[in-house]
């Protein structure tokens, strides 16, 4: 026991001394630290700093291919709080120490359950923001990509240039989506083709309208159909398959609440009936419990 809390002491000093000393930031990470510091907590921040000393070397034993896998996910995320590879190993180091000597504690006083939940919190809490950033992304992403299709066919229709036009209704969105679409832009700007662009656009974003977008864009390029057609049409259909998805959802709801109620409201009923019938009938409780 005396080992294990001076093992956490000790790893609480270094971890002050690390904080403390003038360590030099990754780029990205200088970067990141720099544009989200209005968004992130200093709690995050101090988190970032203990643990960048040991990002390249949690980088190594994730290795290359899971490295590009975390960052496509950070991608999709749209890099939460200027989060990025970098800053997410220095999260996970930290996060995985902390797990692993207050586990330990928690198992040395005979505390289980808390041991196991704090080795799950060290495991998970990195990816937690990642997860949950994903998954607000795609549903803002779904629910204001059908509106902005419509402004931008009108936007079409008056004469600019499919370019202009992404360009000017970009500038009027704010959320996740204008931001992919700056991002977008941005490329094509630095020599990217529009086709490619819209290919790391998709890649980007895990949200099944935004495929059906980029796939039918650059269909109808391809066929030579007016894009003002191509980007009502594409609405419309996002629409429909909205609406379908959500009849499916509501289908899946109800017997969820049939079984819901009847394991729990049809039981508490019927014992709420029995009672007042009971209470009601004028019984000698001290009779019938032979009193």
């Amino acid at each position: 026991m005396a080992a294990v809390m001076g093992l956490a002491v000790a790893g609480v000093c270094q971890g002050i001394r690390m904080y403390r000393a003038e360590a030099k930031l990754p780029s990205d990470l200088a970067i990141a630290l720099e544009v989200g510091a209005t968004r992130v907590s200093t709690a995050g921040s101090a988190v970032d700093r203990l643990g960048m000393r040991f990002a390249p070397f949690v980088l190594r034993l994730m290795g290359p291919k899971r490295v590009d896998a975390k960052r496509r996910r950070i991608d999709m995320a749209g890099n939460p709080g200027g989060l990025t590879i970098d800053r997410y190993a220095a999260r996970r180091a930290v996060y995985g120490i902390f797990g692993v000597v207050m586990g330990l504690v928690f198992l040395t006083n005979g505390a289980v359950l808390f041991g196991l939940l704090t080795f799950a919190f060290g495991v998970t809490a990195a990816d937690a923001l990642i997860w949950q950033a994903i998954r607000e992304r795609r549903e803002v992403i779904d629910r204001t990509l059908p509106d902005f299709l419509d402004v931008l066919a009108v936007v079409v229709s008056a004469g600019l240039g499919f370019r202009q036009a992404l360009d000017r209704v970009a500038e009027r969105y704010e959320g996740p989506w204008a931001d992919e679409l700056r991002i977008t832009l941005r490329q094509m700007d630095m020599g990217v083709s529009r086709r490619q662009a819209f290919d790391e656009l998709r890649r980007r974003n895990a949200s099944e309208q935004v495929a059906q977008f980029v796939s039918a864009l650059q269909q109808g390029e391809e066929l030579g159909s007016p894009i003002a057609d191509t980007l009502i049409q594409i609405a419309t259909d996002m629409r429909r398959t909205d609406a379908q998805n959500s009849r499916r959802r509501a289908a899946k709801t109800i017997p969820k609440a049939t079984l819901v109620t009847l394991v729990f409201m049809l039981p508490a009923t019927m014992i709420l009936i029995a009672a007042g019938m009971f209470l009601g009938s004028g019984s000698d409780f001290g009779s019938i419990l032979g009193r």
